[in-house]
Order: structure tokens, then sequence, then C-alpha cells
């Protein structure tokens, strides 16, 4: 893990010189994050990063993310700050997700811990719950009908269900890790919790988990919970961001820290 850690700053450091660019905040999102990666799951990091002032002041629309696929292994891109900032604004789980990773590649500035500290704003639990209902359906659908099923994939399902719980039940951003998600949410002495665990463990493990038959268990608890939810999301209220001079300002102090810090 150390020697890929060291690639990867390596190759952050090479984008910021290539892209003329100065990278804020980077993170691995995934399987990593979540806490069930085998021993063949990639390295999937996301960054936020800043171009100087001048890039901002023209009529002209551009590319705000840079994408960079560098090995079968190691996937890498990120996002414009102020892309990142709208989307912000608009509860955008998966950056809210990044902010709160547990793997940090780079932090330079004080830009990430700012929106960190105006993530209590931008949560919408509508947009959230609706978010991570769509991927657990979705990813239900494609990979858990029928009586064999691929068995990893019920990790993609079971997380974003857990999310929905979370919300429901604390009305606040869900953690990324998913055995903090199954602790709180799941009865440990349940024949859900030991299904859970199972699976779990053979991933972590490295287990080979391509089709097998279904888990009736999980298959019944999710096919119960995809229902419930989408009655809960009907019945929660949309929000409004009310703080777009916050965000304005922190863009501006950003550019500043980052590109004038001695000024």
């Amino acid at each position: 893990m150390l020697q890929v850690s060291k690639q990867i700053q390596q190759e952050l450091v090479q984008i910021e010189q290539e892209q003329n660019v100065r990278i804020i905040y980077a993170c691995e999102s995934g399987s990593r994050a979540w806490g069930f990666p085998s021993q063949d799951s990639d390295y999937d990091v996301r960054f936020l990063y800043i171009r100087p002032e001048e890039w901002y002041l023209s009529v002209f629309d551009k590319r705000d993310v840079i994408e960079r696929p560098i090995s079968d292994m190691l996937d890498m891109n990120g996002w414009d700050l102020r892309k990142a900032l709208r989307l912000f604004r608009k509860s955008n789980p998966p950056l809210l997700e990044w902010l709160q990773s547990p793997i940090r590649y780079m932090e330079k500035s004080s830009v990430a811990e700012q929106i960190r500290g105006l993530s209590p704003l931008a949560f919408s639990p509508r947009s959230c719950m609706y978010h991570y209902l769509h991927m657990a359906k979705g990813n239900y659908r494609e990979y858990l009908q029928g009586e064999r099923v691929k068995i990893k994939k019920y990790f993609y399902v079971l997380r974003p269900i857990l999310a929905c719980e979370w919300i429901e039940r604390y009305n606040a951003m869900p953690p990324i890790e998913f055995k903090d998600l199954v602790d709180h949410l799941v009865p440990s002495d349940s024949v859900l919790s030991a299904a859970i665990e199972n699976l779990l463990e053979r991933k972590i493990a490295g287990d080979e988990m391509d089709m097998e038959l279904k888990v009736d268990a999980i298959n019944e608890y999710l096919e119960a919970q995809i229902t419930r939810l989408e009655q809960i999301a009907l019945s929660i209220p949309a929000s409004e961001a009310q703080y777009e001079r916050q965000l304005d300002a922190l863009f501006r102090s950003a550019l500043k820290e980052v590109w004038h810090p001695a000024n």
C-alpha cells in the first residue's frame, strides 16, 4: 500500500505540472474507501483541483474535469473546484463521500476542510436518499435477479440501501465505511448479519465470488427495503441551499490561498 501511495502522489504531482493546476485534495474512493477491497481491487483516486484565476475569466465554457486512467489497477480523475462547489450546493453524495474518505493522498491547503465545515448546510436528505436508492435499484436489477447471481455485487446494493436507512434514522450524511453502516443498522444476532459477515470475509480474503446461488436472506431484505424506502423518499421535503455567498467567498479565498499565498 505504501508503494502504491507513493506512486499515486507522484502521478498527482505530474498532473499538476502537465495541466498547470494545483491539486487541493486527493483521496481514495470505491471499495478501498468503503472497507471491502479484495486483493485485486483497483485504486480509484478522486481529486479536486484549482486553476489560475485567469482560466476562469473567460466567456467560453471549458472542460472542468481531468481524467487519467494510468493502468489496470489505478484510475484517477478530478473535478475543478468551481464544478465541485456547484455540485456540493446540490448535495452531491460522491463529493460528500470523498471529503470523508479514510484514505487521503494529498491535502495541501485549508480548502477541503473549509468545504467539510459547510457540509451540514449542503446535506439534503431528499437528494441523497434518491441518489443511493437509484444506485441500489439499478445494481439490484442488473446483477441480483434469478437463482444464480454475481455474489460480490451484493455489496453494491447493500451499501446504498444501508445509506438510505442511515439518512432515514439520523437525518445526516451516512459514513463512508460499510462496516460502520452494518454495525449501526443491522442487528448483530440476525440471519442477515451473519450472511453479510460471511460475504464480507470472503471478499476481503480474495475468494472467487462470481456466479453463485443467491443468498435468500439478503435478497428478501433488499427487496423489502427498496419498496419501503421508495415511499420514504417521497415523503422527504425538498430543501433549498441558502449559502451561495459563502461558496463564492470560499472559491475566491481558495484562489488567493493556493496561487498567492504571500499576499
